[in-house]
């Protein structure tokens, strides 16, 4: 790492460079023509997880737009859209009703979340050090870590088979055994490439994904305007209110997912940088992709109901598009697939560093990649259903990620009217020291809140091989764990007594953030 001797320190340390060196390096830097080239301009991002200064703070919020419309670029919706009307019996309006629902809540809580990065200038993994405190913050972060594993076997699946279905449409190419290993292989290879190149070369990529698959899913569009049976799909009877919800929540725990690494792509945004923005940005980018995507999966499904539980989740194009649209759309549906697991490492490598790897972040996210070809493997090669293992991740990354998110957003609300919000040393100081060090290292508040949180939630979840017990209550039975396990975090941390952050003696003011 090059933008300066404290970046160095931090790809050698995994932490960052030190309180003392972070400071010095962050002033000189500031006044040194040579450091006008920042990790924000360069081509292989060097920055890891310390704070970005306010001299390096150039992103734009507009540049958030193709982020959010990248991440969700994935048949996997299609897939989603159609289990909608298969297993939940939900009609036109209602698939309609859910996907936009369900977008504006999980990614406007990535929005609202999002903020926060402008504020600390740091990925949320390494801000929820000042949450959790600095060993505190191990125990939600290797949660969300384990996740972001699962996350990207799935997209690593599902980019897989669109190579096979790409393969099989134009070269009559069989699937086998050594082609689905060779053909994963390369997915998560070229997904390790991108995501370790790091923020410039992910948003130039996400904006041109956007234009190319915002051309093809409009042809798309035309396409089933013009061959559905729209009898069929709009005589079909409504389904009932519980569906309808428990439908809401499955769309919705894709968003939620994002919601731990918004604070990573908004790092680099200025202190002046308009929240409302953010917030606005976030959920139009997500929008434009996802209810379409869903919508016309759910359309698909009157004629291709086999669409909702196929083990082959986009084998089914092949089938209902001609090979003249199948084929390009599903190469940029696989280009979207690519930069969704590269969002996904991307902020996994911050995750690595805050767990205590000591490696700079483009090689942290090796260690993500190397567990996704493993799983993706074992995905592909032994588990009897791809859609029940989908939803059955769904469902419990929803929740693990839901109660880290209701103790952080009253964390979150508590630092607004604060001079410092974040303090750029005390994140990056893992002594006793530090100002997040609280009892011991943990705030007993956040934990028990995230704690209780967390096992309440569980308890109304089901998926294939687990079953809680309160799965049978109103709330199990609408799919509504995920927001039980948000409002029940969120309210027992506002009622515990507030942490008290530690004032370090030596430590010098800091201005108040715009």
């Amino acid at each position: 790492m090059a933008a300066s001797p404290g970046v160095a320190g931090a790809a050698h340390a995994g932490e960052g460079p030190s309180p003392a060196t972070s400071s010095k390096s962050s002033g000189s830097a500031s006044d040194s023509p040579q450091a006008s080239q920042s990790p924000h301009d360069e081509t292989v991002e060097s920055r890891g997880i310390e704070p970005v200064p306010d001299h390096e703070r150039r992103g734009r919020v507009r540049e958030l737009f193709p982020t959010w419309v990248a991440a969700n670029i994935s048949v996997l919706l299609l897939t989603m859209g159609a289990g909608l009307v298969v297993f939940n019996g939900l009609n036109f309006w209602q698939v309609l009703l859910a996907a936009a629902v369900a977008g504006s809540v999980s990614f406007g809580l990535v929005g609202l979340l999002s903020v926060s990065g402008k504020w600390g200038g740091a990925p949320g993994a390494m801000l929820s050090r000042a949450t959790f405190g600095v060993r505190g913050n191990y125990f939600p972060g290797m949660i969300l870590w384990v996740a972001r594993f699962g996350w990207e076997t799935i997209n690593a699946v599902t980019g897989a088979y669109a190579v096979l279905t790409v393969l099989d449409l134009l070269f009559g190419v069989r699937t086998s055994t050594p082609l689905i290993i060779v053909t994963l292989l390369v997915f998560v290879g070229v997904t390790f490439l991108v995501s370790g190149m790091g923020r410039k070369v992910l948003n130039i990529c996400n904006t041109w994904s956007t234009y190319l698959f915002g051309v093809f899913t409009v042809l798309v569009l035309i396409y089933l305007l013009t061959t559905i049976d729209w009898d069929a799909m709009f005589s079909k009877p409504a389904g009932g209110t519980a569906m309808l919800i428990a439908g809401i929540g499955t769309i919705a725990a894709g968003g939620i997912s994002w919601i731990p690494t918004g604070p990573d792509f908004a790092r680099y945004l200025p202190h002046s940088a308009d929240g409302r923005k953010i917030f606005g940005t976030t959920i139009s980018g997500a929008l434009l992709v996802l209810v379409p995507m869903v919508l016309m999966g759910g359309v698909m499904s009157v004629e291709t109901p086999a669409l909702a539980k196929t083990d082959d989740p986009v084998s089914f194009l092949g089938e209902a598009l001609p090979m003249w649209l199948a084929v390009p759309y599903l190469v940029i549906a696989l280009i979207g697939m690519v930069l969704i697991n590269s969002l996904s490492m991307y902020s996994a490598g911050f995750t690595a560093q805050t767990m205590g790897v000591k490696l700079p972040r483009a090689w942290a996210v090796s260690i993500n990649a190397i567990i996704s070809l493993v799983g993706g493997l074992l995905l592909m090669l032994v588990a009897k259903s791809f859609y029940g293992s989908f939803i059955s991740f769904l469902s419990l990354l929803a929740v693990s990620f839901s109660a880290w998110v209701g103790v952080y957003a009253v964390d979150m609300l508590r630092r607004r009217h604060k001079a410092v919000r974040y303090d750029p040393e005390g994140l990056l100081d893992t002594s006793r020291s530090s100002r997040y060090w609280y009892a011991g290292g943990y705030c007993w508040q956040a934990m028990t809140a995230w704690g209780v949180a967390l096992v309440l939630g569980l308890g109304f979840t089901k998926v294939d091989w687990f079953t809680g017990p309160l799965v049978d209550t109103w709330i199990g039975r609408n799919g509504l764990g995920w927001a039980a396990t948000v409002l029940l975090a969120a309210v027992l941390f506002a009622v515990l007594p507030a942490p008290r952050e530690s004032e370090p003696a030596a430590a010098e003011p800091v201005a108040a953030e715009a």
